[in-house]
């Protein structure tokens, strides 16, 4: 064989050799391609998941922290000094031979207080005058399921009732008594007793997140002529006005009408519901009992 043949086929290999390279390259890279495309589907579909989650989430937070109830905090923080709801001067008109108060106890003052006082006006064997005052003071603090003026809202109306279901209680009448806190009811009636005839008048008050129970009654023992009703319950609503001031002046609102002008001081704790120790029908049927020998004595 020539030489120049021989280089022709030489050169006929090499054409061959390079044209089977390139065709295996491009088998290759049309391999690569669905693999390459299959893995940028998966990583856009899991991206779109994601943020399909993360939209979702943010929605679902979104409307959960909408939709969370906002409760009105309570409007009164403190209570006034309760002896010293009343001034000298209407302690003197309710019960004159008293005027020094016993304070109820409490474990916190802030929340519930309560003071009352005793008179006997003793005419020896013409008979005496009693008087029974006492003013109960319970505030509410606003929680997660209702505010303070709800809860309040929700007591006066069980002391009113209270008032009206008292055992044995006779002669009841109920009204409306305006210009005392945010909402007033006075009830009266006579209940009669082993010491003699009893007038009874309790006073329940509303102002914002506090009420205000007075319980005043009268009694004439040992012979001494009945306390005129009219005018016990004249004298109960005034009294009742005037706790009611003490409370808005212990928050710093206006002037107090008794004795005591207290600052605002935040309640260390938060008062349990419900009704304090004795309601008002409780507290009036369990006034303090007068002796008739002590009742008709004679003044020393």
């Amino acid at each position: 064989m020539s030489e120049g043949t021989m280089q022709r086929r030489a050169q006929r290999d090499d054409q061959r050799t390079k044209r089977a390279g390139g065709l295996n390259r491009l088998l290759a890279a049309a391999a690569a391609l669905p693999v390459m495309l299959i893995a940028a589907g998966c990583s856009s579909d899991s991206n779109s998941d994601g943020d399909a989650q993360k939209a979702t989430a943010d929605t679902e937070a979104g409307t959960t922290v909408s939709a969370e109830p906002t409760v009105q905090a309570a409007a009164y923080a403190s209570l006034p000094e309760a002896c010293a709801v009343l001034s000298k001067k209407t302690l003197t008109e309710l019960v004159p031979k008293g005027t020094t108060g016993k304070e109820g106890a409490s474990s916190d003052t802030a929340a519930r207080a309560s003071c009352s006082w005793s008179s006997l006006d003793n005419n020896g064997v013409k008979g005496s005058q009693f008087r029974w005052l006492n003013v109960s003071l319970l505030r509410f603090e606003s929680d997660a399921a209702s505010s303070g003026d709800q809860q309040a809202q929700e007591y006066y109306a069980k002391q009113v009732k209270g008032a009206q279901s008292v055992a044995g209680a006779t002669n009841a009448k109920t009204q409306a008594l305006a210009g005392t806190g945010d909402q007033a009811t006075t009830v009266r009636y006579d209940l009669k007793k082993k010491e003699g005839a009893f007038k009874q008048q309790t006073v329940v008050a509303r102002v914002e997140n506090v009420v205000v129970t007075l319980d005043y009654n009268g009694a004439g023992l040992a012979g001494e002529k009945a306390p005129d009703a009219a005018t016990l319950t004249k004298a109960a609503e005034k009294a009742a006005k005037e706790a009611v001031a003490s409370v808005r002046s212990a928050n710093g609102e206006g002037s107090a009408g008794g004795s005591a002008a207290n600052s605002p001081s935040p309640s260390a704790s938060k008062p349990a519901k419900g009704s304090p120790s004795a309601s008002s029908a409780a507290r009036s049927s369990a006034s303090p009992s007068v002796s008739p020998s002590a009742s008709s004595s004679k003044k020393s």
